[in-house]
């Protein structure tokens, strides 16, 4: 059974949301949140399996109750709701450590995919898009513009292989797992086992999270 907190300031909206995972034989509503803090407090004492998190929200906004949600390291997922997939939310919301995020006019048979997905631990939004997302807002990194001064390496890849370092960076470029195993000539399978090692290493809790850490360590370039 998956288990949703409902983070809207809007009733009617959590009202619509309710229903529709509510009729689900696979889901349950433990709680609605009117607010971001309000998600926060309730995450942390229900440990839903998902969030569903609108970004405007009065006082604590959805992008940083997603970061606190995130930091403190339990097993919830956020999915991030927004009005435009390429907008400065959404790139804020993954970049707090949302596992996804859909716009709020998504059918509602996206809706319950997504939730079920960011429940096993799958990425809603594809590495394709993620990029897409970190090239057009790149700027707005908190290293600033680039430079060629020579920087520590990030520890998080200290413990990779040259191998793992390898598949990360094309996990950086958008390359699905079918696209790794034909340009790299591996098995599939062996692939999946490359990719479970480094989000494992480098504690990156999704796919997502693997392409963000590509862009910080520089491993990926902007397009």
């Amino acid at each position: 059974m998956t288990t949703v907190l409902i983070a809207d300031d809007q009733p009617l909206q959590r009202f619509g949301f309710r229903m529709l995972l509510e009729s689900q034989d696979d889901m349950t509503v433990l709680g609605e949140a009117a607010g971001g803090s309000e998600a926060v407090r309730m995450a942390t004492e229900l440990h839903p399996d998902v969030v569903l998190m609108d970004v405007r929200m009065p006082g604590l906004d959805g992008i940083e109750a997603t970061r606190r949600i995130a930091a403190a390291g339990d097993r919830t997922r956020v999915l991030i709701m927004t009005t435009f997939d390429l907008d400065e939310y959404a790139y804020a919301g993954l970049r707090a450590g949302a596992s996804g995020f859909l716009v709020k006019d998504a059918q509602p048979e996206e809706l319950l995919a997504g939730i079920r997905a960011v429940a096993t631990g799958d990425a809603v939004v594809a590495p394709s898009l993620t990029r897409r997302l970190l090239d057009a807002y790149v700027h707005h990194l908190p290293t600033g513009a680039s430079t060629e001064a020579t920087v520590p390496e990030d520890p998080r890849l200290a413990s990779l292989t040259d191998r793992e370092r390898e598949i990360l960076t094309v996990i950086g470029k958008g390359w699905t797992n079918t696209e790794i195993a034909t340009r790299l000539h591996l098995a599939e399978s062996t692939v999946k086992t490359h990719v479970g090692r480094v989000l494992a290493k480098t504690g990156s809790r999704d796919r997502i999270q693997a392409v963000i850490l590509a862009y910080d360590t520089k491993l990926v370039q902007p397009s």
